[in-house]
């Protein structure tokens, strides 16, 4: 990193700084320093922009961050992509790919945020989990100092990356590659766990090595939909709420480079068309609501439907082939379904419930995982639970 560079950029910190701090994404001094004082281009050299190519396909298209005139859109609050999966990326010219984003650089108001809620103090540990491009964890050090920093990340390529944009910072945390579900290689407990990946459920390896009386701040992912969970560890459980911070993150791979792809049966013949109570806008509109069917609908997945006439509408699903959809056209509060007619039913049945209990936010809701690793969902006020996973 050269001097003009980090002179340049130093004013593009500052302002980044006092943006999060006004929106009120930072909330303390030691956050406010750290993203001050921590250059976000050092971290993203390179990332992705998608648009659309004269073709009309939606494409990556490769941003140098030194080129003239992109620096500053490194500092703003955005997230940057900044590598694909290479079994869906397919070149079509010389800066542009199709294909799945696997890595990124946080939208930094989601980070701040995930920091604060984080609640750590001077002398804690801290394991992340996805090191992604080191920028995180550059924060981190800025705060803790690296020898309390331990993170991870499945690919070795970004592990070794971050290791040396971190050290022209002066900064040694302790990086390792491997799954971070397993937790940190060395086994060693820590204060605090913060995962910048989705998962699905919480791994043993992070009850075990969180300290009792530590947290862990992870994107649950539950199907419909997911959120941040800050989550008390005791007694080889934990339980908490999901954060006051909302964002997603890309699921962990079990694969350094690409993901997996789920198993499906073929879409069943369709069934009814009906009216609705509920529409499409009514799903997209409403987070806690995506929460609450996720609860309701484990293992259902939310997609979105584009018929032979150009349709659109949102779709929920089964493995087993049940789905039911309603489309996105505001004046057409109508269910399609194919297969069983409870999976609608049930999606009706959440909306009455959630109307009944004056809309609760997402904040309301909380996880709790037992010390067998059962996963609960559950709503205080009127003492609904809903089992995640056995």
């Amino acid at each position: 990193m050269t001097a003009p560079v980090l002179e340049e950029a130093r004013a593009h910190m500052v302002a980044l700084a006092e943006e999060l701090t006004q929106s009120g994404a930072i909330r303390s001094p030691q956050w406010a320093e750290a993203f001050t004082t921590t250059p976000r281009h050092l971290f993203v050299p390179r990332w992705y922009k998608q648009e659309t190519d004269a073709r009309g396909i939606a494409v990556w298209r490769m941003q140098q961050t030194l080129h003239e005139g992109q620096l500053p859109l490194v500092y703003r609050d955005e997230t940057l992509v900044t590598a694909l999966d290479p079994k869906t990326a397919e070149r079509v010219d010389a800066t542009a790919w199709t294909g799945v984003a696997t890595s990124s650089s946080t939208q930094p108001s989601l980070m701040a945020g995930m920091l604060e809620d984080l609640c750590v103090g001077d002398g804690q540990r801290v394991l992340e989990v996805g090191t992604g491009t080191g920028y995180n964890a550059a924060l981190l050090c800025a705060r803790l100092g690296g020898h309390l920093v331990h993170s991870v990340d499945i690919d070795p390529a970004l592990v070794l990356s971050a290791r040396g944009r971190l050290a022209k910072l002066g900064h040694a945390p302790h990086l390792a590659s491997g799954d971070g579900q397993d937790g940190c290689p060395t086994g060693e407990r820590f204060d605090r766990i913060i995962s910048t990946c989705s998962v699905p459920r919480i791994p043993d390896a992070w009850i075990e090595q969180t300290k009792p009386g530590g947290s862990i701040l992870t994107d649950l992912a539950l199907g419909i939909e997911g959120g941040l969970v800050n989550l008390a560890v005791h007694d080889g459980g934990a339980r908490g709420h999901f954060s006051r911070t909302s964002g997603r993150f890309m699921p962990a791979r079990r694969w350094a480079k690409t993901y997996t792809q789920r198993d499906r049966a073929p879409y069943a013949p369709e069934t009814e068309a009906r009216p609705t109570t509920v529409t499409a806008a009514d799903i997209r509109s409403h987070y806690p609501f995506r929460l609450l069917l996720a609860f309701t609908l484990p293992e259902a997945e939310l997609v979105y439907h584009l018929d032979d006439y150009g349709s659109m509408a949102i779709q929920l699903q089964l493995s087993d082939g049940t789905w039911a959809r309603t489309p996105l056209a505001p004046d057409d509060p109508t269910v399609t379904y194919g297969g069983a007619a409870e999976l609608w039913e049930l999606v009706e049945e959440a909306w009455a419930w959630w109307n009944s209990q004056n809309r609760p936010g997402h904040t309301r809701y909380g996880i709790t995982r037992t010390p067998d690793g059962r996963l609960y969902a559950w709503y205080a006020p009127d003492g609904r639970r809903w089992e995640l996973s056995a």
